[in-house]
């Protein structure tokens, strides 16, 4: 079945989606904020200082060290980065994306210099994408203009015709709509505290900010010492992540809402889904996209797919399935 439809997305016209005029003028920053905090992966304490950018260069990241500008655009993602999502360009990295990424695109700011000093990694705050929506408002936004001083039209994905991708039980699907809408569901059967859930809404800032970005990231109990020997979530403890047992339940409550980790894979698809965008435009498309245990890889291999760049052959993705 992975095969199949991989090659159904594969084989998609191009009149599966097209670049949509909003109406709107493309946005940036009024005013640089920056934030300091723990890398989840490294453990290293890093800054990610958010800087004005003109009307058409988009969102990227300059690191430490690294001279070359890194472009939050989907041909830069590593095609294996285990829990995150990585940038790279040449010899520049950038760790751990997602969070800001999907701030970003939900609340408008379509053309930003994100300056990151102390490791290659954006720091993981609480673990949600609830203080980035406080910086980003804090620093207010304006329209963006270019070179020459214009100010350019923000441009929108729209699909027109559905998509989908399927790995084992795990898909992404992208449906004709009106409005931006967002569905994702996991599957934690062993963990009886997560267990199943959906969560569904239409993609504003509002709801976004109210109903999104406070959802923590988090991760199971038994699983921690894997992780850690793998090299992983050096920076992770009971302050910046939810931490559940597959026997006694969650071991920092009180959780946000209910649903939280349904609710935080919803956060990291829009942030991963934001790499769609180009040039200043809207990244997250005019459709209702739904995401099933999908996970960064498979999020990034549907973008690639929507645009044409099947950079992983077919055996590769059957092998990661």
């Amino acid at each position: 079945m992975c095969g199949a439809a991989a090659g159904a997305l594969r084989s998609v016209s191009r009149a599966a989606f097209s670049w949509k005029p909003t109406g709107l003028a493309q946005q940036t920053l009024a005013a640089a904020v920056s934030r300091s905090g723990v890398g989840l992966h490294s453990g290293a304490r890093t800054t990610a200082t958010l800087l004005p950018a003109r009307a058409g260069e988009g969102r990227y990241f300059v690191v430490d060290g690294e001279e070359a500008r890194v472009a939050a655009e989907v041909a830069n993602a590593e095609l294996r980065s285990p829990l995150c999502t990585t940038l790279r360009r040449g010899s520049a990295r950038v760790r751990t994306v997602e969070h800001l990424l999907s701030a970003m695109e939900a609340l408008g700011v379509d053309n930003c210099r994100v300056e990151v000093s102390g490791g290659d990694e954006i720091p993981l705050l609480d673990g949600s994408a609830q203080e980035w929506v406080v910086a980003i408002r804090g620093a207010g936004l304006c329209a963006a203009k270019d070179s020459s001083g214009q100010i350019l039209e923000k441009l929108a994905p729209e699909i027109h015709e559905p998509v989908f991708l399927q790995r084992t039980d795990c898909f992404i699907a992208a449906l004709p709509s009106s409005k931006m809408c967002v569905t994702y569901g996991i599957d934690f059967s062993k963990v009886p505290a997560i267990g199943r859930q959906w969560f569904t809404t239409i993609l504003d800032a509002n709801m976004y900010s109210g109903k999104i970005a406070p959802a923590r990231t988090f991760c199971i109990l038994e699983e921690v010492e894997k992780m850690r020997a793998a090299g992983l979530i050096k920076g992770g403890s009971l302050e910046n992540a939810m931490v559940c047992s597959m026997s006694g339940g969650w071991l920092n409550p009180p959780l946000r809402f209910e649903d939280e980790p349904c609710r935080h894979k919803c956060l990291d698809f829009i942030g991963d889904f934001s790499l769609l965008a180009q040039n200043g435009n809207q990244g997250f498309p005019v459709a209702h996209v739904v995401g099933y245990k999908a996970g960064h890889a498979l999020h990034t291999e549907f973008l690639r797919r929507l645009l044409g760049k099947n950079t992983v052959h077919q055996e590769k993705l059957a092998e990661q399935s």
